[in-house]
């Protein structure tokens, strides 16, 4: 199926996809707030650029969007048009992310991957984010 719009329009519309401060990282932020946590955001000092970073806990959260790093959900298919392109972009986005957090580890730091699909229920992302960081105060 051919696209419906212009390739320059299509150039405009996915220069607004946003990587930062989307909808699914506010809402994982605004629930580690809601729980005590205090963060930094995006260092851009570490591999890969994390959305929320604990520094003297040496742990960091990526709240990943399913569709553009490959989660294996039901919002993380594919598109049945350009499959070959997407296919490709999407493959280099999880070995970018494989490559990121091999090299923060290799730094000493935790990594955590929230899931898009993830926030529907919160309370169970609650959980797991204070499983990960552990108490609020340290």
């Amino acid at each position: 199926m051919a696209d419906r719009v212009t390739a320059d329009q299509r150039s405009r519309i996915m220069s607004r996809v946003r990587s930062r401060n989307t909808g699914p990282e506010v809402l994982v932020r605004k629930i580690l707030f809601r729980a005590g946590y205090r963060f930094r955001l995006h260092d851009r000092s570490l591999p890969g650029v994390p959305d929320i970073v604990f520094r003297r806990r040496k742990k960091v959260v990526f709240v990943h969007g399913c569709y553009w790093h490959g989660h294996g959900c039901k919002i993380g298919k594919l598109p049945k048009s350009n499959l070959t392109f997407w296919a490709e972009k999407i493959e280099r986005n999880i070995e970018r992310d494989l490559r990121n957090a091999r090299s923060l580890k290799e730094e000493g730091w935790a990594v955590l991957i929230v899931w898009q699909c993830e926030l529907k229920d919160t309370e169970a992302v609650l959980e797991k984010l204070v499983g990960f960081l552990g108490p609020t105060r340290i």
